[in-house]
């Protein structure tokens, strides 16, 4: 299955949403793992470290527009957490598959 990325930035009030979205969120994605979609995601964090500012998502769809409502329905998304979101095929090097 073709791998897809998210890139999403939160917005000026990115954090209080986050707070509100993290625990249906967090189900999303683990919805998405166990079904074996899931090959990388995490949060961005702030320079200092202490406070996600976006994520990164690397993901199994059928198709772009599979991969797209994948991220629409993502709870982080729906609730307005980015202000800037990319979806975009993906291309993995490394590591190397072993």
């Amino acid at each position: 299955m073709p791998l897809f990325v998210l890139i999403g930035h939160d917005g000026p009030d990115g954090a209080a949403r986050r707070d509100r979205h993290r625990a249906d969120h967090v189900a999303y994605i683990e919805a998405l793992d166990r079904a074996g979609r899931v090959r990388l995601a995490g949060p961005i964090r702030n320079d200092a470290g202490d406070a996600s500012t976006g994520a990164v998502i690397v993901f199994e769809a059928d198709s772009l527009d599979d991969a797209r409502r994948v991220v629409d329905a993502d709870p982080y998304v729906a609730g307005g957490v980015f202000h800037s979101i990319t979806v975009a095929p993906f291309q993995h090097v490394f590591p190397k598959q072993r």
